[in-house]
């Protein structure tokens, strides 16, 4: 009998992998045990995973490995296209904390 320990689903417009039912994503194992954290620790840091399931999250990066790291790579450099618009986006900001300010002493 095989068991799926992760899921791939869609997320608006990309695609995502999730341990098990839960919301956790594979990305977040992987990091953690790259950073050396034990499956024990990860389970620990993610109550909403069982132990077998984050030896499964593993064994499915060590299977894929290449593939992974591909759609890991392209998360950060998604992350970092993101960052990169909303610091553009910076005299936005200003001015809505501004208004956000001004809103908060006309109700005091």
């Amino acid at each position: 009998m095989s068991k799926s320990y992760v899921i791939k689903e869609r997320v608006g417009e990309r695609e995502a992998y999730r341990i098990g039912s839960s919301r956790v994503s594979l990305d977040s194992v992987v990091y953690s045990w790259q950073q050396g954290d034990s499956p024990e620790t990860i389970v620990e840091n993610f109550p909403a995973l069982t132990l077998e399931e984050v030896y499964g999250a593993i064994a499915f990066y060590l299977a894929n490995q290449d593939l992974i790291d591909d759609y890991l790579h392209l998360g950060e450099e998604q992350a970092l296209a993101d960052r990169a618009f909303w610091r553009s986006r910076d005299d936005l900001h200003r001015k809505l904390w501004r208004l956000r300010q001004e809103r908060r002493r006309q109700v005091v």
